[in-house]
């Protein structure tokens, strides 16, 4: 397992993806987020989770005004902690870069949600 606290002040998430090896949970700590999981949408707040199963595309967006902070955890690991090291060198959201993506067991499949 691996989990991480993500905490943004800018509108938008990363690009809709697939992990095939992964199951990816949310769960709001501050600030109201819009998730994208297969073809539901739901807006969550403080207190609010929800799972990305494997192999099911999902996107997710900050969609507050004053910041938000989630934790997200990845079962198992994978490769998760080493795509964060290296997404995380440039202080952004995971670029839209199918070889990026792929390099860490992830599949690119569309743009990030609009916010």
């Amino acid at each position: 397992m691996f989990i991480i606290e993500h905490t943004t002040r800018q509108k938008g998430g990363p690009p809709r993806h697939i992990h095939p090896h992964q199951d990816e949970w949310f769960y709001v700590i501050e600030g109201e987020f819009l998730f994208e999981v297969g073809h539901d949408r739901v807006t969550l707040r403080p207190g609010g989770s929800i799972l990305a199963p494997r192999n099911l595309p999902h996107a997710w967006a900050f969609v507050g005004n004053n910041g938000g902070r989630m934790l997200i955890s990845y079962t198992p690991a994978g490769k998760m902690e080493a795509f964060f090291r290296e997404v995380t060198k440039g202080n952004s959201m995971p670029p839209q870069d199918e070889a990026l993506f792929e390099k860490f067991d992830l599949i690119l499949t569309g743009p990030p949600l609009l916010v």
